[in-house]
Parts: C-alpha cells; structure tokens; sequence
C-alpha cells in the first residue's frame, strides 16, 4: 500500500477578492512540481464565489470537468446550448472534448457560493463535447458511501470518459466502513469536506486530501461526524 498526504494548510492558495480558492494539485500560480496529479485526478479546486460574482466565458478541451456544490447556487451557461443552475446537492460533469466554452456565476446577492472544481483527463481525445447535472438527493444514505460517478451511463450518478468512480458519504461518529477498489490499477483520493476521519490509520481533519494506491481494500472510521468525498480513479495516464 502507498499513500500520499496533503494536509489543508499545505494547498496552494488565491484570493482574487471575488474568488477565494484553495488547490491540492498545481493550479493557474500555484507550481508545485510534486503536487501536479493524482494519477488521472488532475485538478481539485475550493472555490469560494462572492455575491454575484463568477468565472466569465472560458475555454476548455480533453478534460472532464466536474463540479460540486457545496453551498449556494452558480449558474451555468456553455456554447453546446445548456443554461443551467446547480446547487448544493447536486453534481454536475461536462466533457470538453472537441472544445467548449462555458462560464459560471454566483447570481445571488445575499449569498457567497462554495464548491469544487475537479478535473479528471479523459481516457478518450476529442470526443464531442456533452454536459450532465443530477441531484444527488435520492442517492445520499447515512454511514456508507453511495455513488455520485462512475464511467457507466447506465450506473447511479453522471458518467464521465475515464475509469473513475467517485462517492461521498456521511458518516456519525465512530461509525466505521470498508471501500473495495472497482479496478486493479486505481487509487483513491478522499477529501474530507467536514469533521474528522481516520484512512487506515492516518487520522484526517477537514479539507485534507489522502491518496491510497496498491491496495484493494481501504479501511475508514469516523473519528467525529464526517463527510468525505472518495475519488476512485486510475493511476496511470
């Protein structure tokens, strides 16, 4: 088994007034030549979005793009026709694939917007650009993880063009569960979005990051109340 920590404090960090971000992974200023991947996890961005402020229109292109509400609303618009509103609950994926254009807005102005910005690199090049957005309600379950992504259209969650499955779970304390890797070769990153939990061994607070790969079995407990995003996905590029 090898494991690879990255305690909160440590993350890149930028504060544009607007934007307020936190980034595991090497991001726009932030360099860090041992911090540029988690095998095909390439980027996992904290954004804090001000009052009725947001990323104007951007391109993007072969890259999965994944976004995670965690309080208030952003608004969605991108150049394959989709204006959307996601929020917390929900989970949202676009494949740029070819190319896409797209921005993202706080349109309110009582309430500051947080989520994640994760990017995944595609198993698959210039694939045509596509765009999927669910509620998680109907999947959340209390003290096991339940599955918000996974590389099948059929599966629970939205689909993605990569051999990645990602889960959360809400966890009391001391509750305690195992996660089976899908496939030989994958490794996990958890990100504790709340409270404190203990990976097989290692104890971790909110906002840290923990990578797990050579195993198949990955041991978990909630030290306190937690909830934990897990990101199953493969290690090779």
């Amino acid at each position: 088994m090898n494991t690879i920590l990255h305690k909160s404090g440590t993350r890149g960090h930028a504060n544009h007034g607007w934007l307020n971000s936190y980034h595991t992974f090497s991001f726009a200023n932030y360099r860090n030549p041992e911090r540029m991947n988690f095998g095909v996890l390439r980027v996992l961005n904290d954004d804090h979005v001000a009052k009725g402020m947001g990323f104007g229109t951007h391109p993007h292109d072969n890259m999965e793009i994944i976004s995670i509400p965690l309080e208030g609303d952003l608004e969605h618009k991108d150049s394959i026709g989709n204006t959307t509103v996601i929020k917390e609950g929900d989970v949202q994926v676009m494949s740029a694939g070819t190319g896409v254009f797209h921005s993202e807005y706080n349109k309110s102005k009582e309430k500051d917007v947080k989520f994640l910005q994760i990017w995944v690199f595609p198993n698959k090049q210039q694939v045509t650009p596509r765009y999927d957005q669910i509620s998680t309600k109907d999947l959340e379950k209390v003290n096991e993880f339940y599955q918000i992504l996974s590389p099948n259209k059929n599966d629970k969650g939205v689909w993605l063009h990569q051999d990645a499955w990602f889960s959360i779970g809400k966890f009391n304390k001391h509750t305690s569960t195992e996660y089976t890797i899908h496939k030989q070769k994958n490794g996990v990153y958890f990100f504790v979005l709340e409270g404190t939990a203990n990976i097989e061994g290692q104890e971790l607070e909110t906002r840290d990051g923990f990578g797990i790969w050579n195993t198949k079995v990955i041991k978990i407990k909630a030290a306190k109340s937690a909830k934990i995003l897990l990101m199953e996905v493969p290690m090779n590029i």
